[in-house]
């Protein structure tokens, strides 16, 4: 990084590190459906429910942050008040972006207890089998699912432009899981994942680090080219030797609260997911190979809404507080993230909570590490607004921004590496 303000923005950065611990305390076991050597390639934390699926075939597309190996596939009805019968399912590798094409020997019908098809119960989520298919970091991972008639439990969102999250839909009925050309496929569909909420397999990496999150973390218009930050961070810790290399697990939602309360947006509740305490075993604790997590979130809970007032500083601190208590419970780090700029006017409630609640961060030790977000953004001349050529709106950086925010995180509160001038 050569820019001077680059370079002093990570410099801002507070690091409370603690030695790594393990990923399963001594005499713990692992949670159900874990198994040992796997980590989580890819997330996508689904958010909601919309309507029944049509007579198609759904082609979502996810990128995996490491090597891995022996995939298996999560595929989630958690919010469905009816059964998903999935009738057939495969996985395959994307021949070139935007493209429903698949690498022809990269297709592997994916198969649940040695069944095609499986039905997934309202409110749960199953694994598939292990599959031979062999991935790198960077690759695009394509898991089709043919399921008519079932509840569409989705993620939906405003996709960053690199290495886009988002499906093709089938133009027709039937089954096209297994089509490889293409050409049943209609236009790609940014952003849009139906079901499909993680993908996991055998890793030379050690672990996972998951990004639990509001739309800083999903991605929301991660705009001028360029990757989020999560994604930012996983090139970085992909330039290590493999034995030192973990994934990164983006569980990012727009709009989530990291406080449970109504959603300031949405009165259905389907736009933005349960709020973290609520959907922190699914899209966290459940996953396989978690070592670390990182918190950034807290923005929705500030700034308030139609749908709810802003919070005050002990809700959004105490719902932290238990969140860290839990994952510290499971044997795993926990990592927290300041507060970005929301372009409140200085001495305002929503400033002076964002302030408060950032303090306790820094200070009040119940993380690990602390990543000092809102130091590396803010603007210098007016601290209540993220640095203008960082800016894509009052709440979110651009892809400039995401750019800075994965560089300053210092490799060393994931035990990897020492920061180093240019990292």
């Amino acid at each position: 990084m050569s820019n001077p303000v680059i370079r002093a923005a990570v410099a801002a950065v507070l690091v409370l590190a603690g030695l790594v611990a393990p990923a399963t305390p001594a005499g713990a076991r692992a949670p159900s459906g874990l198994r040992p050597g796997e980590v989580t390639l890819t997330e996508s934390a689904l958010q909601g429910v919309h309507g029944p699926s049509p007579d198609a075939t759904v082609r979502n597309v996810l990128t995996v942050t490491t090597n891995g190996q022996h995939l298996r596939v999560r595929l989630g009805n958690p919010f469905g008040a009816t059964a998903l019968r999935v009738r057939s399912a495969s996985v395959g590798l994307q021949a070139s972006v935007d493209d429903p094409a698949l690498l022809p020997r990269s297709v592997r019908s994916l198969t649940f207890r040695g069944a095609r098809g499986v039905t997934v119960a309202p409110g749960t989520s199953v694994w598939s089998d292990p599959v031979g298919l062999v991935v790198r970091a960077g690759d695009h991972v394509a898991v089709s699912v043919y399921a008519p008639g079932g509840p569409v439990n989705d993620h939906s969102f405003p996709p960053p432009e690199t290495d886009t999250p988002g499906s093709f839909l089938s133009g027709g009925p039937g089954d096209a899981t297994l089509d490889t050309t293409g050409r049943a496929y209609g236009a790609f569909r940014p952003g849009t994942l139906w079901w499909v909420d993680a993908v996991a397999g055998r890793s030379p990496a050690r672990g996972t680090i998951v990004a639990l999150g509001d739309s800083i973390t999903d991605g929301y218009q991660a705009v001028g080219g360029g990757p989020r930050w999560t994604d930012v961070l996983a090139q970085r810790i992909n330039t290590l030797p493999p034995g030192r290399q973990l994934s990164v697990a983006n569980a990012g939602i727009s709009g989530n609260t990291v406080s449970v309360q109504p959603n300031p947006y949405d009165p259905t509740g389907q736009c933005c997911g349960p709020p973290a305490p609520l959907r922190l075993e699914r899209d966290v604790l459940s996953l396989p190979g978690v070592e670390y997590v990182i918190l950034l979130e807290g923005t929705n809970d500030i700034g308030g809404g139609a749908n709810a007032p802003s919070a005050p500083p002990e809700q959004v601190i105490g719902a932290m507080r238990g969140i860290a208590a839990r994952v510290h419970a499971a044997g795993h780090k926990i990592i927290g993230a300041t507060i970005l700029p929301m372009c409140n006017p200085a001495g305002s409630v929503q400033e002076q909570t964002r302030l408060a609640v950032n303090r306790w961060i820094r200070t009040s030790g119940v993380f690990d590490s602390v990543l000092d977000f809102d130091a590396v953004l803010k603007d210098p001349n007016d601290p209540t607004v993220i640095h203008g050529p960082w800016r894509y709106d009052c709440y979110h950086p651009n892809a400039a921004g995401d750019r800075v925010l994965g560089e300053s995180i210092p490799l060393n509160v994931f035990g990897l590496a020492p920061i180093t001038a240019g990292v």
